[in-house]
């Protein structure tokens, strides 16, 4: 069955009132943090994949976002990247559609368009973008997490889980033109976007990945230990180590726990700037990282989102 550029498995499940969680790859991933949250879930709720893109070619150039050969006992074959979507259907509460979104390259209003067809297919109550960014933030403090626009209509729900309004302004997707559309058809829209430490970047943040996680098991009911916070906590353990033997670094750490502990206790963003030698650090960092890909860059992005 074929619903815009996404052909799907028939059956598909009858789903109730189902809610959509989505992670942007490459833009709003840092860290793999919306990915591994949404396997996490998948895995626990038995998630299964129901539809993909028909021609991802279409989109995608594949010199970027590189197809992957695999050997799976002694035959080979191959992953095209592409946009997948998974469903499952819960006993209690609203199911879940997990929606893996690769940002293309081409015709991009073409590529929202199918995919606001198929919510619109599934009838869907709620739309939630969830991921991470790097901020000037210490990792020796809970991670700070930013949402939308805060109104009455969503206020109590992100003070329970302790979400901020976003005052980012700069480049943004193209994907965007999901949210709006769905926003204007009187669709529940949500983001929540974990802000990471700029001075450390993994290729999987396991704290990030926990703090995203506490808020998908609070707002949907799930056990706790999905969250696995022990996880986070070496790997940021590790990372003190290498603070403690760098004065400069751990100078700067110093700087942004006085800021974060300041900002936290007003409940508002501080006046008082960075001072221009931090400044000047934290842009040296950021100029290697670029969250808009190199064309050079390969990526292995063909992997099954059901698999770690």
């Amino acid at each position: 069955m074929r619903i815009g550029d996404f052909e799907f498995q028939e059956p598909l499940p009858e789903l109730k009132d189902p809610h959509v969680l989505a992670v942007l790859r490459p833009w709003i991933d840092v860290g793999n943090v919306g990915t591994l949250a949404l396997r996490r879930l998948e895995r626990h709720l038995k998630s299964k994949e129901i539809g993909r893109l028909v021609r991802p070619g279409r989109y995608y150039d594949f010199t970027r976002y590189r197809p992957k050969s695999i050997l799976k006992q002694g035959l080979r074959e191959y992953s095209i990247p592409s946009t997948t979507i998974s469903a499952c259907v819960r006993e209690h509460g609203p199911d879940l559609i997990t929606l893996h979104l690769l940002e293309p390259h081409l015709y991009g209003e073409d590529y929202t368009d199918s995919v606001i067809e198929v919510l619109k297919y599934f009838g869907i109550k709620r739309y939630s973008m969830i991921g991470a960014m790097y901020d000037m933030v210490p990792h020796t403090r809970k991670l700070l997490v930013s949402g939308g626009t805060v109104d009455a209509g969503n206020e109590d729900e992100y003070k329970l889980v302790g979400v901020r309004p976003s005052d980012y302004e700069g480049p943004t997707t193209i994907t965007y033109l999901i949210s709006k559309t769905i926003e204007e058809m009187d669709i529940e829209t949500r983001i929540f976007v974990v802000h990471l430490p700029q001075y450390f970047q993994v290729e999987e943040d396991f704290t990030g990945t926990a703090r995203l996680m506490e808020i998908l098991c609070t707002l949907y009911g799930l056990p706790s230990r999905l969250a696995d916070q022990e996880r986070g906590r070496q790997q940021y353990a590790s990372l003190q180590n290498i603070v403690s033997d760098t004065s400069e670094v751990a100078g700067l750490l110093e700087r942004l726990e006085e800021r974060y502990d300041r900002e936290n206790q007003a409940g508002s963003a501080s006046t008082i700037p960075l001072s221009p030698k931090v400044e000047e650090f934290l842009q040296g960092l950021s100029s290697g990282v670029d969250l808009d890909l190199d064309p050079d860059q390969d990526l292995d992005l063909g992997d099954d989102p059901s698999d770690e």
